[in-house]
């Protein structure tokens, strides 16, 4: 029989700065689930749909999210730049590797890992627009209502988050902590410690 992996931690540490547990492998697997069964409904009779992941931070949220659905779904990934090694999006997107799917006729659902400004996801729903897709909707595992700079539509979220750095379950800091199985935040006591 194979053994569990390990409950996450409640404390991480990335490029020196502390972390907290914020939300629980648990409840990501639970909400996932959960809107997989959504999708399952939506697109029952529209056909099979293809997720159109946003890397590198979407890449674990797409493949659960994917798995998540019962029946046919496929997938494809743009890559894009918005961060870099910052805590806070730059405001620039670049886009660094453009899907290969045909999307002409077909049922899109952009994935996100988080959306935060908008500006990414603004970006890829712009560009599949323009492909003449059947339908297009979109995802994300957490939506920052606070940080928004430009209005996009959101179909399915995970969770709405305040406006915090998060870490972990693809989520990176200066590509880092991408592998935790949990997600998490600054933990404010640790800030509080060094401006004392």
């Amino acid at each position: 029989m194979p053994e569990t992996a390990a409950a996450a931690p409640d404390i991480v540490h990335c490029q020196g700065e502390r972390f907290r547990l914020y939300l629980s492998e648990e409840e990501i697997q639970t909400r996932i689930r959960a809107l997989g069964e959504q999708i399952a409904t939506d697109y029952a009779d529209l056909g099979v749909p293809i997720l159109i992941g946003v890397l590198n931070g979407a890449f674990i949220f797409t493949a659960d999210l994917m798995r998540a659905i019962p029946g046919d779904s496929e997938v494809d990934f743009y890559k894009l730049s918005s961060y870099g090694e910052r805590k806070v999006s730059s405001g620039q997107v670049t886009e660094l590797k453009d899907i290969d799917a045909k999307l002409e006729g077909r049922h899109v659902i952009v994935v996100e890992d988080i959306v935060d400004t908008g500006l990414s996801m603004k970006y890829v729903i712009d560009q599949i627009t323009a492909r003449n897709p059947a339908s297009l909707r979109a995802a994300t595992l957490l939506r920052k209502p606070d940080a928004a700079k430009v209005e996009v539509s959101v179909d399915y979220v995970g969770f709405d988050i305040d406006n915090l750095f998060v870490i972990g379950y693809g989520l990176d800091y200066g590509q880092l902590a991408r592998n935790l199985r949990a997600i998490y935040i600054l933990d404010e006591e640790s800030e509080e410690e060094a401006s004392a």
